[in-house]
């Protein structure tokens, strides 16, 4: 059906890498929802009109209603169903506003239930929501849970979860939380049904004729992060508001921030629709709610943001710095702090005694315990399986040799950084964050100066391809790098020096223009056969160094348009597969007039693909099925053609 919109899965409650709620099926009765990594949390929705049961959530033991339409926006998503007589309205709102972080960081959906006649006669409707247990554990094992249910005069609550909370007890990969309590309010009844064996909260409403009824759900995890031996709560917490004040909160509010959402939806979509019609606007509907929820955002113990990211399908790495560069253009637009979020725990851990590398570090941890870059770690400590807790890594001592440098990712990490950081202050002017850390911004870009121009046999953001020696796009990076620190230099006062930088990655990028060239392209490796997409060098034109002409850019993505696949253009010349980030950095270099042939191909794949997974960044041009990486914060990258059009023009 037409008015039917189709992703691989569909985002319904979305706040956190714990607390992330999906539908893998076209109609929410096929499947009962899932954590994004595919555990089941039951979520089960019933009607009853004029005493026969329709189910139009989840899978109950009765008749299902027909789903007449579905609809997903930047942050709400909507089912219409229709039977006897009446029409029902579901709409899921996660009121993830970037505007304002103590409601972004505040794990609570709305739930609203409109059902209404359509056939002229007045129908006696209930309407029941059933959440389970499930959503307080992880794994197949239910533990013993606590259920209660109390009202202070205006809202009803009721609470489930462990009666033993192993409180940031694990850290691990496809996981989700295994402590706190998930928290159900609104002015309707919220009991125990009783003629169940299952251990659910339920709400439930009745009316005739019409009925009308929101629900509050919400997790308290208690405590979300350990920050280098330091236990954070959410950032809404920090300065001791609870789950049920901010439940009581948005209730009273509850107008304002749906009309906020409304009008954030409107405004997005329209300025999607303006830069590349309904494929576009699909694509950002189906990342934005992904991308934020792959983070959790807490204050360090002096009230400092910082935005934890996690890698959600790949290893569960904490603040990992290139999975940070993909995602920043979201955050950039709407709210540059977020990425210093995002890059402070980098710059704490730099300056631990363990971290002895003159080239920054990958990630501070496995999320959610922070204690210290796991990726490429010696494994000196034995059982560091998924669901255990990596060594305390920030404790060690320089002599505890913990990395392995073929491991590490070096241009690559020191050059995200920089651009990183260099992006933040071309977003607002603040270059405060950069002043403090000058001196590691200068160390990791004498990195980039030293092995930059022709990099050896080293990992890159795609680490899933293996290490490449001479890789062109690699080198790219890190000219983009050195000039990023030239505008650090810049900014901060520094005009001079600031010259001689910008003046040596002039020079390096006339000299890559040469090595690079094959011909009508560029190589994927200097001095080899081969091509890949540059999409590193978006940031020549975001950041207005100038460094490569015009008429590259016209015959580079020119040379692309011809290697698109059914689903996209590969990565490069070595395997059929994509990164959905890295076609819209592409893309966003492109011309008006081809920059729908860049992204068509990726709305097609979230139509089409037979893989029932959130919106994966990784998968396979020809078949369309995903190779990997579900629900990650990278696809905040696809609003980079919206962020470059707007800076193009302020």
């Amino acid at each position: 059906m037409d008015n039917l919109t189709r992703l691989p899965a569909f985002p319904l409650i979305t706040h956190d890498p714990m607390f992330s709620i999906w539908s893998n099926a076209d109609v929410p009765t096929a499947e009962d929802p899932i954590h994004w990594s595919g555990t089941k949390k039951k979520l089960r929705g019933v009607i009853i009109i004029d005493g026969v049961r329709y189910r139009f959530l989840g899978r109950p033991t009765c008749k299902t209603m027909p789903l007449i339409s579905s609809r997903v926006t930047p942050l709400s998503t909507i089912y219409v169903f229709q039977a006897a007589g009446v029409q029902l309205t579901l709409k899921f709102t996660s009121p993830l506003l970037t505007d304002d972080l103590d409601i972004l960081s505040t794990p609570i959906s709305f739930i609203s239930c409109d059902a209404v006649s359509v056939d002229g006669k007045v129908h006696d409707i209930t309407v029941e929501f059933w959440t389970f247990a499930d959503f307080c554990h992880a794994g197949e094992y239910e533990p013993p849970v606590r259920i209660d249910f109390y009202s202070d005069g205006v809202l009803n609550y009721g609470y489930m979860g462990s009666l033993q909370q192993n409180i940031l007890g694990g850290s691990g990969d496809q996981v989700s939380c295994d402590w706190g309590y998930l928290y159900l309010a609104s002015e309707d009844t919220v009991d125990e049904a009783p003629e169940r064996i299952d251990i659910m909260l339920r709400h439930k409403k009745q009316a005739f004729g019409e009925l009308h009824t929101l629900l509050l759900i919400g997790y308290d995890d208690i405590a979300s992060i350990n920050y280098f031996g330091r236990i954070l709560p959410a950032y809404y917490q920090r300065n001791g508001k609870t789950i049920t004040q901010a439940l009581r909160e948005f209730y009273d509010q509850r107008h304002e921030l749906l009309a906020r959402c409304e009008k954030f939806d409107k405004a997005l979509l329209k300025e999607a629709e303006e830069k590349g019609g309904e494929d576009y606007a699909l694509i950002v509907s189906a990342a934005y709610r992904q991308t934020i929820a792959a983070h959790k955002l807490v204050a360090d113990t002096d009230g400092t943001l910082l935005f934890i990211s996690k890698e959600n399908d790949s290893n569960g790495c904490a603040a990992t710095v290139d999975v940070s560069y993909p995602s920043v253009p979201l955050f950039l637009m709407y709210c540059p702090e977020l990425v210093r979020g995002m890059l402070r725990p980098i710059f704490k851990f730099s300056r631990m005694p363990i971290w002895t590398y003159d080239f920054a570090p990958h990630d501070v941890g496995r999320y959610p315990i922070l204690t210290g870059q796991v990726y490429g770690a010696r494994q000196r400590a034995k059982n560091q399986a998924m669901g255990t807790v990596h060594p305390p890594y920030y404790l060690y001592p320089a002599t505890a040799d913990a990395y392995l440098l073929h491991r590490q990712m070096p241009v690559e990490e020191s050059a995200d950084m920089l651009l990183m950081i260099a992006a933040c202050g071309k977003a607002d002017g603040d270059y405060a964050l950069a002043k403090e850390n000058l001196d590691l911004l200068e160390q990791w870009c004498r990195y980039l100066q030293e092995f930059g121009d022709d990099p050896g046999e080293q990992l890159c953001t795609d680490d899933f391809a293996g290490h490449l020696a001479h890789n062109v796009n690699l080198s790219a990076k890190a000219i983009m790098g050195i000039a990023a620190f030239g505008q650090i230099l810049q900014a901060l006062g520094y005009p001079e020096k600031a010259a001689s930088y910008f003046q040596q990655a002039k020079e390096m990028a006339q000299s890559w223009l040469i090595r690079a060239d094959a011909g009508g392209y560029t190589r994927l490796a200097f001095g080899a056969d081969g091509w890949s997409m540059k999409y590193n060098l978006v940031w020549d034109k975001l950041l207005g160094f100038h460094l490569i002409p015009d008429a590259f850019y016209e015959k580079e993505l020119a040379s692309y348009l011809p290697r698109m696949e059914r689903y996209g253009l590969p990565l490069d010349s070595r395997a059929p597969y994509s990164k959905t980030d890295w076609i819209l950095w592409t893309a966003a270099m492109a011309t008006d007039e081809d920059f729908s042939k860049f992204i068509a191909p990726i709305a097609d794949y979230l139509r089409e693909t037979d893989t029932r997974v959130p919106f994966s960044d990784y998968y396979d041009t020809e078949t369309g099925r995903y190779e990997k990486f579900i629900a990650r914060s990278v696809q905040g990258g696809l609003f980079m053609p919206l962020l470059m059009d707007r800076w193009a023009t302020r």
